[in-house]
């Protein structure tokens, strides 16, 4: 199983608690990131956890090593997102994602963003906290 991981299971890591626990277990098992997913974790860490940039960059440091490196976005994923947004009715940042994840080649997308179970392109969307 190939997975891409989502930027709110990096959050979750960040924290304390259950959903904390499984995300640091996700992230163990391996995956796959987008740049966009580094950009996230970066901004969410800055806003909502009021962390240094400093601490922002141990902790992206941290996930590139767990993960390897983040796969860049282009404008053929631009472009896919795109016609994903409009046909699924995916805000277009999810629908980066999506594509993102589609191009990559994973079979699952880690998300609790999206709805679970869905099937985009012979990719399974999974929420790893249910």
């Amino acid at each position: 199983m190939s997975a891409f991981i989502d930027t709110n299971v990096l959050v979750y890591a960040q924290g304390a608690g259950a959903k904390s626990e499984t995300a640091r277990q996700v992230i163990l098992a391996g995956g796959i990131i987008s740049v966009q997913v580094l950009n996230e974790l970066a901004a969410v860490l800055r806003r909502k956890f009021r962390l240094e940039w400093d601490a922002i960059a141990d902790v992206l440091a941290d996930v590139r090593a767990a993960l390897g490196p983040a796969h860049p976005v282009d404008v053929e994923i631009h472009l896919r997102a795109v016609a994903l947004a409009r046909s699924h009715d995916f805000s277009f940042y999810d629908a980066l994602i999506v594509a993102s994840a589609i191009a990559a080649g994973c079979d699952t997308l880690l998300t609790e963003d999206l709805q679970a179970g869905r099937r985009i392109a012979g990719m399974t969307i999974v929420n790893p906290f249910v």
